[in-house]
């Protein structure tokens, strides 16, 4: 074989390696990003969950009292939401649903809240803000699956570790918390 024709292999195979590893890098840049994005959705969709507790809070305070703590944990969660991660979300969620439990059982001691127009219509926007976070929720996860799946085969895994790329963390709710808040008035 001719010199010249073996490093035309070389250069086209290195060629093909590169492109190869170009594309990977690519899509696993792609993937990252656009979890990055369905969990700043998330965050967002956390963030209307809280003001609308906070609304909530506001229409029924009026007929009982809450303690300065729950305001005081309803505006920690909005200063911490903006850099949360998957762990974080997982624990302000479970804290979101707590505080929204609570708000709800102080309602059902009063009649009047029950037909309250605005407590009414605000319980209807909690319920469609879950919708919205478990569709973040599953978006995230099925990213980040692709994502891992990457990071998890050869010759990408590879690929991905030598230029930084490391798994990342489901956005997973514990099944009691994937239940939707009780704000029914049933």
């Amino acid at each position: 074989m001719d010199v010249a024709v073996v490093i035309l292999l070389i250069v086209v195979l290195f060629a093909v390696i590169l492109a190869y590893s170009l594309s990977v890098y690519n899509r696993l840049k792609s993937l990252k990003n656009a979890g990055d994005a369905t969990l700043s959705q998330t965050r967002v969709a956390m963030k209307k969950r809280l003001d609308m507790i906070e609304q909530l809070v506001e229409s029924v305070k009026s007929y009982a009292k809450f303690e300065q703590d729950t305001f005081e944990k309803i505006t920690g969660m909005r200063a911490n939401l903006g850099k949360a991660g998957p762990d974080d979300l997982k624990k302000m969620d479970g804290e979101m649903r707590g505080l929204l439990g609570n708000i709800v059982a102080v309602a059902e001691n009063y009649p009047a809240l029950k037909t309250s127009e605005t407590v009414t219509v605000t319980m209807n926007a909690i319920k469609d803000i879950e919708d919205e976070i478990a569709r973040h929720r599953y978006t995230y996860n099925n990213i980040i699956q692709e994502y891992n799946t990457m990071l998890d085969t050869i010759p990408s895994k590879y690929i991905g570790r030598s230029v930084g790329f490391w798994k990342k963390e489901y956005l997973d709710f514990w099944d009691e918390e994937l239940k939707r808040p009780g704000v029914s008035w049933g």
